[in-house]
């Protein structure tokens, strides 16, 4: 018992939520199926009036051939074959149409859920396995709600009409038709949970696969430049090679047993036309009713077979809808609290890891007042970046508490507390849209006008308007078509645009050459004009001039003070100082 109500729930989960949880949306292709398949009995029916007609002139030959009510009945099949060929047509629009509305506004549904779930998801998930759920996963659901929906309903409800019409004329033949069919339904049951296993095992392969195909497009300017070969990449190798053992595998298994399960079906005709044959000969079943069966079974057992034959892609689909609702299940941020951006963030006692790594930050406190320059210094690894994040609120902390103007931020509304933080990253994205949307992201009802001012002062306006379509030029995926100091720029330009309280620079500058670090420099003192700011740079020399730099070593606070008061300390950030100045006379020789 626990087994089968464990089952219903699977479906019922199943069919919520391929339908992107509103399961009403299938009714019109359902109710279309049920329809069309309705429609495929009248003929039959016709068929079988029309051999009761001549049966009975050859039986009754004074009666002699009744033409007029043969042309009537296939005046009535002709007139049923337009009724078919309509429900055919809803049923091919219905379902098509509620499939695409179903995957797209799933897809829709699910992309907005994973905008709101905090980074910490993202980097436990492979990216292209993501890219696999809203894609690979919602057109396998697209499939079957378009075509397997369809004949799932037929395969129900025609046997279920025949079962009951049938036995009214003759109940022997109709046990004798149907007798067969639990047996092969009990086969499917047997096997429900090796084929779930097999779908799982297919679907983790095809998507190891997918993204070390991602991978090996990504890094072919390293493969190429060591010259890897195809085979030599063996993470690609190896997941192709899993994949190809998992699809044999499915296929070698399940095919077996499904056409096993089909041919126990089946069978059931093959029954029903051997007691047909033996009550015919005695005498107890008239050649009608044998026709009429003949004629129904072959109706009958036609969609039943096309659902067994399908049952491995629906319950592939089963799998495909579950890895949907793992993603839903994962739960955005919480907190409704509004933040205000011009108040003091105060770190107080962090610690926090990624996932089940050891501690980035330990027991870290720390204040920075409003509309001050504060800079983040230290060696890499030592949790830098990680502070940055954790005022965004990318993350939680796991100790201690992160507040902005005395509201902690996990109490705060994640989207209302990104609305006052701006954040300009070493490495630019920008998307494959005009220069002028990938500026408009800072404030996407900004005005031509209000764009144009911006990328004035962030130093990108010449570069721009020397494009061939200026601001409606597009940049590529990624801003491909840019260098890294324009991109910089156009990030820093959409900062400028968002006009927020709080800016945070992470290694803004570190990969520029001099000239496009000067003019960047230019747009960050525009973009840092009167806000509450906390840069993280290598280069020292950049932020000496800060208010106050914040020297981290093993995600603890190691030194605090000015510029001019660390160097006299003779601490870590005194050390880093004089590196630096030492390892600007390196020459090569």
């Amino acid at each position: 018992m626990r087994l089968r109500t464990a089952g219903r729930c699977e479906r019922v989960s199943y069919w919520t939520n391929i339908s992107g949880g509103n399961p009403k949306s299938l009714w019109p292709s359902a109710s279309a199926a049920l329809l069309d398949g309705i429609a495929k009995i009248v003929p039959a029916a016709l068929l079988v009036e029309l051999i009761r007609i001549v049966y009975r002139s050859f039986a009754e030959p004074e009666a002699g051939l009744d033409t007029g009510r043969m042309w009537i009945v296939a005046a009535v099949l002709v007139g049923w074959l337009a009724v078919m060929y309509g429900t055919n047509s809803i049923l091919y629009d219905r379902s098509y149409k509620a499939a695409y509305d179903v995957s797209a506004e799933g897809r829709m549904k699910l992309a907005e859920h994973l905008r709101g779930l905090s980074l910490g998801y993202f980097g436990k998930r492979d990216p292209g396995d993501v890219t696999n759920v809203l894609l690979g996963d919602y057109g396998q659901v697209e499939h079957t709600i378009s075509h397997n929906v369809p004949q799932l309903i037929s395969a129900i409800v025609l046997p279920a009409l025949a079962v009951v019409g049938l036995a009214f004329l003759d109940w022997r033949m109709a046990l004798a038709m149907f007798v067969a069919l639990p047996f092969g339904l009990l086969l499917l049951a047997l096997t429900d949970s090796l084929q779930a296993r097999l779908s799982e095992s297919h679907v983790r392969a095809k998507n190891e696969a997918s993204n070390r195909l991602q991978e090996y497009l990504s890094g072919i300017k390293e493969i190429k430049a060591h010259r890897m070969n195809g085979q030599r990449f063996e993470r690609l190798r190896f997941s192709f090679d899993r994949l190809k053992r998992a699809s044999i595998r499915l296929e070698g298994i399940m095919g077996p047993l499904v056409m096993g399960a089909m041919l126990l079906a089946r069978s059931g005709f093959t029954i029903m036309i051997a007691a047909g044959s033996y009550l015919l000969a005695g005498g107890t079943l008239d050649l009608p009713s044998f026709l009429l069966f003949l004629l129904v079974g072959i109706r009958v057992f036609d969609p039943l077979t096309v659902v067994l034959m399908s049952y491995g892609e629906i319950r592939y689909s089963a799998y495909s809808a579950k890895r949907i609702m793992d993603v839903r299940k994962e739960l955005p941020p919480e907190g409704g609290a509004i933040v205000d951006p011009t108040g003091e963030i105060r770190f107080h006692r962090v610690t926090f890891g990624y996932e089940d790594d050891k501690p980035v930050l330990r027991e870290l406190s720390f204040a920075i007042a409003p509309k001050t320059i504060t800079a983040l210094v230290g060696p890499s690894g030592s949790g830098k970046s990680t502070v940055t994040r954790l005022i965004a609120r990318f993350w939680d902390v796991q100790q201690g508490e992160v507040s902005i103007g005395g509201t902690p931020l996990r109490e705060a509304e994640p989207e209302r507390l990104l609305d006052g933080i701006s954040m300009v990253f070493q490495d630019v994205y920008l998307f494959a849209d005009t220069i002028g949307n990938n500026i408009r992201v800072g404030k996407m009802t900004a005005t031509q006008a209000e764009i144009e001012a911006a990328a004035r002062r962030a130093c990108c306006h010449e570069f721009i308007s020397r494009l061939p379509q200026g601001y409606d030029t597009p940049v590529g995926e990624g801003g491909s078509t840019l260098s890294g100091g324009e991109k910089q720029r156009v990030s820093i330009a959409r900062a400028l645009l968002k006009d927020a309280s709080i800016v945070l620079l992470d290694e803004a500058t570190a990969s520029l050459d001099p000239e496009n670090e000067a003019a960047v420099q230019t747009a960050i003192n525009e973009l840092v004009a009167d806000k509450t700011v906390l840069i993280i740079a290598h280069r020292l020399k950049t932020i000496q001039y800060a208010d106050r730099i914040l020297v981290l070593e093993q995600g603890r606070l190691a030194e605090s003070g000015t510029h001019d008061e660390l160097v006299g300390q003779g601490g870590i950030y005194s050390r880093l100082w004089s590196i630096q100045q030492e390892a600007e006379g390196w020459q090569v020789k």
